[in-house]
């Protein structure tokens, strides 16, 4: 990695929820069991986690991460980190933090232990740690699918892109999310 890594959080603030400006580009979508299962962990466990945000110019903050945390209660005061980035590095950011989360891999077997002694009442929870195991289960599988064999027909989709770049940029995006894939040039 060449060079030091930056640290841009450059102060810490309590404020209401409501006030901080939702970024219009957040990709984001929360279905009701996510916040249901939000809910049952403020209520369990309380606010645990700062939202992410940035200074506009008219000295607002717009939210990088802790777009549900807003939505769920306006009214809740919330400790958010703000970032010393412009709106090119908020988007980047914006872009990157949940799918850089999204590739952590599961110890099922240390998830599984978690599980076993952690207590909950809150059926959103258990169904939620029972989605975590259940699909952290199914992306090993799909990993650890063996390549085809020789004979065995093949099932392939050409993309045609306009240029290396968007080549690139999408071959990383699908071997990423676990697609077995390679580059060509014709």
């Amino acid at each position: 990695m060449p060079g030091p890594i930056r640290n841009r959080i450059v102060a810490h603030r309590r404020l209401r929820a409501g006030d901080l400006v939702p970024h219009e580009l957040n990709f984001r979508l929360h279905p009701e069991a996510q916040k249901v299962a939000l809910q049952a962990l403020y209520a369990e466990v309380g606010f645990a986690r700062s939202l992410l945000a940035y200074e506009l110019p008219d000295g607002r903050l717009k939210l990088i991460d802790g777009h549900l945390r807003r939505e769920l209660d306006p009214d809740l005061e919330v400790d958010v980190e703000i970032l010393d980035v412009d709106d090119a590095e908020a988007r980047k950011l914006l872009l990157s933090m949940d799918p850089l989360a999204a590739l952590a891999q599961t110890n099922a077997e240390t998830h599984a232990a978690l599980v076993a002694r952690t207590k909950t009442q809150a059926q959103a929870l258990k169904d939620l740690w029972q989605a975590s195991a259940r699909a952290a289960l199914q992306a090993k599988k799909l990993l650890e699918k063996p390549a085809v064999q020789p004979g065995e027909p093949q099932f392939l989709i050409l993309i045609e892109c306009a240029d290396e770049e968007q080549q690139l940029n999408l071959l990383e995006w699908l071997q990423a999310e676990g697609v077995r894939c390679r580059a060509l040039l014709s």
